[in-house]
């Protein structure tokens, strides 16, 4: 079954910058996103972000936010909340995944926050970058982090779960696809430092990935370009075209899409 797409906003910081990210958004909703992943900035609030995205036509799918810590989940919340979606995520960087004590020590961290953040309805991811699946003594970090944090859930990279290649992406998607809403549609070589391209013209086995996801928790694919070799905006195009075409996912119906008025 088709998923919706949504792109994560930034793939095109560069574009959206010096008050330009209305006209870009327009441009993501023309070319038939159905939603962003993003959230206040551009001057604006969670809600008059949230109002601007859905002026459109599109919907916030989920939001990139700070680490969570006892300080400020009360605010991951309410942002997620005013900006209507169900999902906050962060990343974490290599030393908190470069052994298996500050992994445990991390899941540890995480165990009562990610409790307190579903109990008021929002679901907390973790997003990968390639050094959470560089085994440490023979064991995938996410694996350790589970043992610790058996809350866990993911936005899975399929770029960079690769490791350059050390992993198969489909394999790492159903290996976790119990907990993993979220996919992060992204295409290149698998060389380290090399641009992205767009989604279909890469490497990736896009088919074989999105099937390894549980269709019944699957909700998103979201485009991500982190540099590009080519026109970012036309990388973007692409990638939706590619997405629809192949039948992984699906346009914006016109009907969605709020009459202009007079």
């Amino acid at each position: 079954m088709p998923r919706p797409i949504s792109i994560q906003l930034y793939t095109v910081r560069e574009q959206m910058k010096d008050g330009n990210h209305a006209a870009i958004l327009k441009r993501i909703a023309d070319i038939g996103y159905s939603a962003v992943e993003g959230g206040p900035g551009y001057g604006l609030n969670a809600k008059e972000f949230r109002s601007l995205v859905e002026g459109l036509g599109m919907r916030i799918s989920s939001t990139h936010a700070a680490k969570p810590t006892a300080e400020n989940v009360q605010q991951l919340i309410d942002t997620a909340k005013d900006l209507g979606c169900p999902y906050t995520i962060c990343s974490y960087g290599a030393a908190e995944f470069g052994s298996s004590d500050a992994i445990r020590k991390l899941g540890d961290h995480l165990a009562p926050l990610i409790a307190r953040m579903a109990k008021a309805g929002v679901t907390f991811l973790l997003h990968n970058h390639w050094f959470e699946f560089t085994r440490v003594d023979g064991v995938l970090p996410y694996d350790l982090l589970i043992s610790a944090c058996p809350g866990a859930a993911f936005e899975i990279d399929t770029y960079w779960a690769s490791n350059f290649g050390a992993e198969s992406p489909a394999a790492m998607v159903a290996r976790y696809r119990d907990r993993t809403p979220l996919l992060h549609i992204k295409d290149g070589n698998f060389v380290r430092d090399a641009p992205m391209v767009a989604a279909g013209s890469g490497k990736q086995d896009f088919p074989t990935v999105v099937a390894a996801a549980d269709a019944s928790l699957l909700k998103w694919l979201i485009v991500e370009l982190d540099a590009c070799a080519t026109d970012m905006m036309q990388a973007v195009a692409d990638s939706h075209a590619y997405l629809v075409g192949s039948g992984l996912g699906s346009r914006l119906k016109p009907a969605a899409r709020p009459r202009a008025s007079n």
